[in-house]
């Protein structure tokens, strides 16, 4: 496994810059405080389903008696659904009724900072299919440590970002934000293309003798 791809492809799919307009958008009117729990939270959340992921992904797919090349298809086919999502300079999990109902009004039994933040904005289908695409292809223990701590990683990213919400907005803009979100688009989309033709070969290992 090339170590450095799941942490590529991790932060090109939650992609925290993208979920910044959607973040001041939900804590306008939170104290100061408040923010910085929501921060926390988010932070912590994208971190847990990450780490999860990663160490029960598998079992999970096991236990539905799924093949682990079909899932990488559906999965490649997922990120790169994704990708074309942030080419269109959307947030890779977001969905149209997601954030228009949290545009409209905030359920106050729930917290924002799990729903709709962490899920779907930030992580969500197509964090969790890579993070288990990826934990089949380590050999070692420590491999599995180390996709963990890119969970850990892309959460302090994610409460950097949060927290410097306000000076990224006004540096970046819109245009600035959006020109960001299709370049890691770009960047999925040549992973999920890799990922792709890889569960293809498993699922029929004719293609792969074809190719050469």
């Amino acid at each position: 496994m090339d170590i450095y791809k799941p942490l590529v492809a991790l932060l090109a799919i939650v992609n925290p810059i993208g979920v910044v307009p959607f973040f001041i958008h939900f804590t306008q009117n939170f104290s100061r405080e408040q923010r910085y729990r929501t921060m926390r939270v988010s932070a912590f959340s994208a971190f847990l389903v990450i780490a999860i992921s990663a160490l029960a992904g598998l079992k999970i797919i096991e236990f539905f008696g799924i093949s682990l090349a079909s899932f990488q298809v559906g999965g490649g086919a997922l990120l790169l659904i994704s990708s074309i999502q942030m080419l269109n300079a959307k947030p890779a999990e977001t969905r149209p009724e997601d954030v228009d109902e949290g545009s409209s009004k905030v359920d106050q039994g729930a917290s924002i900072a799990v729903v709709p933040l962490t899920i779907p904005l930030l992580t969500g289908p197509a964090t969790i299919s890579t993070m288990v695409i990826y934990a089949d292809q380590t050999r070692h223990w420590w491999q599995l440590g180390v996709l963990v701590g890119y969970g850990v990683v892309v959460g302090l990213v994610t409460y950097a970002v949060f927290a410097a919400s306000g000076r990224i907005a006004r540096v970046l803009g819109t245009t600035g934000i959006n020109i960001m979100t299709r370049l890691m688009g770009l960047i999925l989309a040549a992973l999920a293309v890799e990922l792709l033709a890889d569960g293809l070969h498993k699922l029929f290992p004719i293609l792969a003798s074809t190719v050469r």
